[in-house]
């Protein structure tokens, strides 16, 4: 596990290391964004050059810059006398540097804290070359990886950030889920000690705990029922302060203040769950839908839990699922049949775009995730048949017609095993990664080498005009105030466009083996006098505020939410919170009007940096705030 900040390590115990990352209330004002540093050519994507790293996994940090983390191997950049496998990109500049991120972080998970501190948490043994164990597991020879286990990062705008080992270390997990909770702090589920294709008993470590630490490892009872595959299980903060967890064929919800598992129905028609590496996403939580979560699961593997050992399992040639299927757990314990992917795909990454629609791209059509040296391995990989073109699924279209590719045009990189991709502060989406290989292979006949070719993707949306408000603060504590307003020229001259205007907030999340820990869409209520979150469950902080008018986003703006510090935030009731939450909102407040002039302008309270609105007068303007953590 690893942490990257600008502070020496000798200034760490665990308790002064987060009072020296907590984010104090700022009366600062960000100056108001601008347009996109250039165009693109919207529904395709571009190369926009090659990282110093495979990025197997990928995270926003700040406005600027982006995290690339590799496993150990023979990258060709070094640093520190070996080869680097942790990078920031810094965008517009579009200027690299390497960084050491001191212990092998191969499949590790990762997830932010509410103060800002990005935790990566698990990892594999030290190797040497060609991903053999290391003579020592300290560290020493060709690539100097200590046995990977937690890391923590600080990301700052300088070239001073760098990952440093946590003062706390987790138990040896390979493939760990992290999830942030409503407070701020981490749960860390699942995994194993050694790795491998899937799971067995003789290395599984089917607990969780929590970073801080809240004292011993937890058994969990689907984790321990659901071998060999429940790596990497996959986990929700649910708005009723329980988590949804999706292990195997099993689903339950956990409620992890009294350690109490729910049984759910089996999820139906494929494993979604790593290898099978399903897209998955939480969709967009609403006042239409009174913020009840609803979490899709799209494609995978239907592969009984006999067969992923079987000797005749011949992975690259068993199909993908087309299967799509929802669950909203609030609310039904049961699945409900979604419409099908256009085309099968394993491995496909999920993103939720500013207008609420999610992008579906990379992956392939056949076999699943992992690699090997098998005599059936498309050279290492167990995947085969890469889908270029991406989809869009519109969650407000009709049933039958929810995915569509109209527009959009195919990358010309095949993205499989060990291939990531994030949302951009500016809306686009950036792709990296694809490495179903031991080590570095790259070469004119390695069919899935290696890959460091970096895209752009660019929606729809991407070269219009951008709003431009005015009035976002640094930091706000609970009750702080907050002012935004949009003038003629964001409205696009018509004073009307406010009621095509919503906001949003969005956490783009940490990206690695066809998920995005922590992706999550929140848009505002659209009743008078309500204030938002209805309770921290539905948005851990911190995160980016954009503003979209008609679809259109304006560029994200990084802020922090409530206190920056970890623990419960102070609020206030509130009569109007959604069904089944027990957690209370603040009673911040905001305002939102329009003058004939043409001027939106959103004020008052604001708890969490969350903004609300109500009625003034006869309009309403709802600023689409895109939240980016």
């Amino acid at each position: 596990m690893g942490i990257v900040s600008h502070f020496p390590v000798s200034f760490f115990s665990l308790s002064s290391f987060f009072i020296s990352l907590v984010r104090a209330q700022s009366t600062i004002t960000l100056p108001a964004p601008g347009q996109p540093s250039h165009l693109g050519n919207v529904g395709s994507f571009e190369i926009i050059g090659s990282s110093l790293v495979s990025a197997q996994q990928l995270f926003v940090g700040t406005a600027t810059k982006v995290y690339f983390v590799d496993k150990v191997e023979n990258n060709p950049t070094r640093i520190e006398g070996h080869p680097a496998w942790a990078s920031e990109w810094t965008l517009v500049a579009n200027t690299q540097r390497p960084m050491d991120a001191v212990t092998n972080s191969f499949c590790a998970g990762g997830n932010v804290l509410g103060n800002g501190t990005w935790l990566n948490v698990g990892g594999n043994q030290a190797v040497t070359w060609g991903g053999q164990p290391a003579a020592s597991q300290d560290g020493g020879g060709p690539y100097d990886d200590p046995d990977g286990r937690q890391s923590l990062l600080t990301p700052c705008d300088g070239e001073n950030c760098d990952w440093i080992l946590s003062p706390e270390q987790s138990g040896q997990r390979w493939y760990p889920t992290l999830e942030t909770l409503e407070d701020g702090t981490m749960i860390i589920l699942g995994g194993c000690q050694n790795g491998g294709y899937v799971n067995d008993a003789s290395q599984d470590n089917p607990t969780y705990e929590f970073f801080p630490s809240r004292g011993p490892a937890i058994v969990s009872p689907i984790l321990q029922k659901t071998l060999p595959v429940n790596l990497f299980p996959l986990t929700w903060l649910l708005p009723s302060g329980t988590l949804l967890i999706q292990s195997n064929w099993a689903t339950v919800v956990l409620d992890y203040k009294k350690n109490q598992e729910r049984q759910l129905d089996n999820i139906p028609d494929a494993v979604r769950v790593y290898p099978a590496s399903a897209g998955t996403i939480m969709l967009p939580l609403t006042p239409a839908n009174n913020y009840t979560a609803t979490i899709l699961f799209c494609g995978g593997s239907n592969v009984q839990t006999n067969q992923w050992t079987s000797p005749g399992f011949i992975v690259p040639t068993y199909p993908a699922s087309t299967s799509c299927v929802k669950l909203t757990p609030d609310v039904s314990d049961s699945y409900e049949t979604e419409d099908a992917l256009p085309q099968a795909r394993t491995m496909a990454n999920f993103i939720a775009l500013p207008d609420g629609r999610v992008l579906n791209l990379n992956g392939g059509r056949l076999g699943t995730a992992g690699y090997g040296n098998d005599t059936w391995a498309i050279g290492h990989s167990y995947a085969d048949s890469p889908v270029l073109t991406p989809v869009i699924y519109d969650p407000s279209a009709p049933r039958g017609s929810r995915w569509s590719a109209d527009g959009l045009q195919a990358s010309t990189v095949p993205r499989l095993y060990h291939s990531s991709a994030t949302l951009l502060p500016d809306g686009s989406v950036l792709v990296s990664g694809s490495n179903p290989n031991p080590d570095v292979t790259v070469g004119p006949n390695v069919e899935y080498p290696t890959e460091y070719r970096t895209e752009l993707f660019y929606p729809s949306y991407f070269n219009e005009r951008r709003p431009q408000p005015m009035g976002i603060l640094l930091s706000i504590l609970m009750a702080g105030l907050l002012n935004i307003s949009l003038d003629s020229d964001d409205l696009l001259g018509d004073v009307s466009n406010i009621n095509a205007t919503k906001v949003v907030i969005i956490r783009t999340g940490f990206s690695t083996h066809a998920m995005n820990m922590g992706q999550r869409y929140q848009t505002t209520p659209h009743s008078s006098r309500r204030a938002l979150p209805p309770n921290p469950a539905i948005m851990p902080r911190p995160c980016f505020y954009l503003v979209v008018v008609k679809g259109v986003p304006s560029i994200g703006l990084q802020v922090m939410l409530g206190s920056g510090n970890l623990g419960q935030q102070s609020v206030v009731a509130n009569t109007t919170d959604p069904k089944g939450s027990q957690a209370q909102t603040s009673g911040a407040r905001s305002a939102l009007r329009a003058t004939s002039v043409g001027r939106g302008h959103l004020s008052g309270l604001s708890s969490f940096l969350l903004p609300c609105y109500r009625e003034i007068g006869t309009r309403t303007l709802a600023l689409f705030l895109l939240h980016f953590c």
